[in-house]
């Protein structure tokens, strides 16, 4: 007697966010690539629509990082220590079809950049590379309620993702990615409910749920990486039941996290290792956007995503 699948449909669906605007849309990116859209859970593809592959961005920074393994940094060779060139050599060398552009040099313990500069940088990113952009702060939020606006001005049109805004800080980052026409990234520390809250808050400032990207806060491999799959699962659950509140695309910094463990920088083998397995396995909970570092790590996921969507389906 032949089994059937018991095939469940669901009421809700994720948000679909564009990243990049082409010149026809008043841009200057080479393509527009959009994320999420699911109607069903993931790579169960006979149960609804799952419209776009989930996609990698390079991690660029805007200074030469000082806490990166030696190993990592070499993958970029003598391009690193200059931030125009390494974003070059992601998208030339490597494929790039994202950039996540971290604007670590406007920390105050890490160069303090100004407004000015920080802005004249993504200015100078945006001529020499025609990818679409994520471009996030530097983790210190009074100094990236100055120089965020600013950047996020200096890309005005060119639809990209800015960050990260928290519940006790996202105001200033809101009213800009409304501003200038851009999305914005809802970062919450693995709590379903402040995920939902924050999403609600920047809302009622006039920014659509479809332009907004939850962090849900991931954790590596063997480092909390199971209680972030278990968050994400159920704020899917909820999304496709039919709360609009939490519907919308992930964004999973995989590499932050994936670099700072102990096995990751006891080898390089076991680094690009310990990266590719962090996102491939939130991938199966959802994970729409990996931000990653490591070009041999993504190589292995982008080989990973194109045999799950190809094989036969579920």
């Amino acid at each position: 007697m032949e089994t059937q699948l018991v095939l469940e449909k669901w009421p809700g669906a994720v948000s679909t966010v564009s990243i990049g605007a082409k010149k026809e849309e008043g841009g200057t990116r080479s393509c527009s690539i959009k994320i999420g859209g699911e109607s069903a859970l993931p790579l169960l593809f006979k149960e609804g629509s799952i419209p776009n592959k989930p996609k990698i961005a390079f991690e660029v920074w805007d200074i030469a990082p000082c806490d990166w393994p030696e190993e990592l940094l070499a993958a970029y060779g003598e391009e690193i220590n200059d931030p125009l060139a390494w974003a070059d050599k992601c998208v030339n060398k490597y494929k790039a079809e994202l950039l996540c552009v971290k604007m670590q040099g406007a920390h105050p313990d890490f160069g303090n950049k100004g407004t000015g500069e920080s802005a004249k940088f993504i200015s100078r990113l945006l001529s020499r590379v025609n990818v679409p952009l994520v471009i996030i702060g530097s983790d210190d939020d009074t100094k990236d309620n100055l120089i965020m606006p600013a950047v996020s001005e200096a890309a005005k049109k060119e639809r990209c993702i800015i960050g990260c805004a928290v519940q006790d800080n996202y105001k200033t980052l809101a009213a800009s990615a409304l501003a200038d026409g851009h999305s914005l990234i809802a970062q919450s520390p693995i709590d379903i409910n402040i995920a939902k809250q924050l999403n609600i808050l920047i809302s009622d400032m006039g920014l659509a749920f479809e332009r907004i990207v939850m962090d849900p806060t991931i954790g590596a491999l063997g480092y909390g990486l199971e209680y972030a799959y278990s968050i994400m699962e159920r704020a899917r659950l909820a999304a496709l039941s039919g709360d609009k509140t939490l519907a919308c695309a992930f964004i999973c910094f995989i590499g932050q996290e994936a670099w700072k463990t102990k096995e990751a920088k006891s080898s390089i083998e076991q680094g690009i290792v310990w990266e590719a397995v962090t996102a491939s396995s939130l991938i199966q909970a959802g994970a729409d956007l990996l931000v990653m570092r490591h070009p041999k790590a993504i190589e292995k996921v982008n080989n990973f995503i194109e045999i799950l969507y190809s094989t036969p389906r579920l």
